[in-house]
C-alpha cells in the first residue's frame, strides 16, 4: 500500500496554480466547492495567504536564513503564489534579513498574468512601525509598481518624507501599526488577494488579530537542533483552528501543505 502523497512532479503549474484555488477574481475559470468559496470570500473582504518554510522541529531558518530549506519545489510553489496575488505582504525585519531585492516576477509569470487580465507584476508592500528602510534600496529604485510602506502615525516624519519619494506611506494606525489596518488598507485598493512572506512576529501578530485566511507551509525533512525561531512569535488568545486542504510530496520528501480556516 501506498501511504505517501502524490508527487509535486506529476503536476503541471497549471495544475498547481488549480489546487492552490488561485484563479484571479472573475475569471471563468473558477471552480466549483471549497474553491469557489474561497474566491467568493477573498473578492468580499479579501484573502490572506501566508506562505512559510520550517525544518521536522519547528525552525524556520537555517543559519538566519530560510534559503537553506525547503528546496526546489517549495521555490517553485513560491514563485507561483507569488504569480497570482495581488499583493506581496512583508515586514520589513525580513526584507532585510532575507535580502529583498525589488518585486519582480518571472516572464513567463508576467504573461499568466496579463492572460488573465492582471497587472504584470504584484505591489510590493512592507510593514514597518520605525521606517527603518533605505529608500535608496533597489526594492524602491528599481521596483515595476510603486512600493507600499505600511506604518503608524507616530512614525519618524523624516523617514516618511524620504520614503514618500519612492513609495506610498500609509499609516495604518496610531501608536502602533495595526494588522487589522493593514489588511483593510490593501484591500481598499483593490489589493484583495494578500500573499504574505513574513517574519514570524508579523506572522504572530496576525494569528493574534485573526487574520490569517490560508496557511502554506513546507515542511523540510530536516533537524535544525538550533537556536532557529519558531514561523510565529507572539501571544494569540486562543487556538485559530485550521483544516488541511493538501499535502504534497518534493524532492528529497519535502511536504507541501496547505491549510485554510475553519470558519
Amino acid at each position: 500500500m501506498n501511504v505517501l502523497p502524490p508527487s509535486i512532479a506529476d503536476l503541471t503549474d497549471d495544475d498547481l496554480i488549480a489546487l492552490y484555488g488561485a484563479v484571479p477574481f472573475g475569471a471563468a475559470q473558477v471552480g466549483d466547492g471549497l474553491e469557489a468559496r474561497v474566491d467568493s470570500a477573498a473578492s468580499a473582504g479579501g484573502w490572506l495567504r501566508v506562505n512559510f518554510v520550517s525544518t521536522l522541529d519547528g525552525s524556520a531558518s537555517a543559519g538566519g536564513v530560510t534559503a537553506g530549506i525547503g528546496g526546489p519545489d517549495d521555490l517553485r510553489v513560491f514563485d507561483l503564489l507569488r504569480r497570482v496575488a495581488d499583493v506581496v505582504l512583508v515586514a520589513a525585519g525580513t526584507v532585510r534579513d532575507e535580502g529583498y531585492g525589488p518585486m519582480r516576477v518571472r516572464e513567463s509569470d508576467v504573461a499568466w498574468r496579463r492572460a488573465h487580465g492582471m497587472p504584470d507584476h504584484p505591489v510590493f508592500a512592507i510593514v514597518s512601525g520605525s521606517l527603518s528602510l533605505d529608500p535608496t534600496s533597489n526594492v524602491f529604485t528599481e521596483a515595476p509598481v510603486r512600493p507600499l510602506v505600511l506604518t503608524s502615525s507616530v512614525a519618524p516624519a523624516d523617514r516618511r518624507a524620504a520614503l514618500s519619494e519612492v513609495a506610498d506611506v500609509v499609516a495604518c494606525g496610531d501608536d502602533r501599526v495595526d494588522v487589522a489596518l493593514v489588511r483593510a488598507a490593501l484591500v481598499d485598493r483593490g489589493l484583495a488577494r494578500i500573499h504574505c512572506e513574513g517574519g514570524p512576529s508579523f506572522l504572530g501578530s496576525l494569528i493574534a488579530a485573526d487574520l490569517v485566511d490560508e496557511l502554506c507551509l513546507t515542511v523540510d525533512p530536516s533537524l535544525e537542533g538550533g537556536a532557529g525561531p519558531r514561523i510565529a512569535r507572539g501571544a494569540s488568545p486562543e487556538l485559530r483552528r485550521m483544516r488541511l486542504a493538501h499535502v504534497l510530496r518534493g524532492e528529497g520528501d519535502v511536504l507541501l501543505t496547505r491549510y485554510l480556516r475553519r470558519s
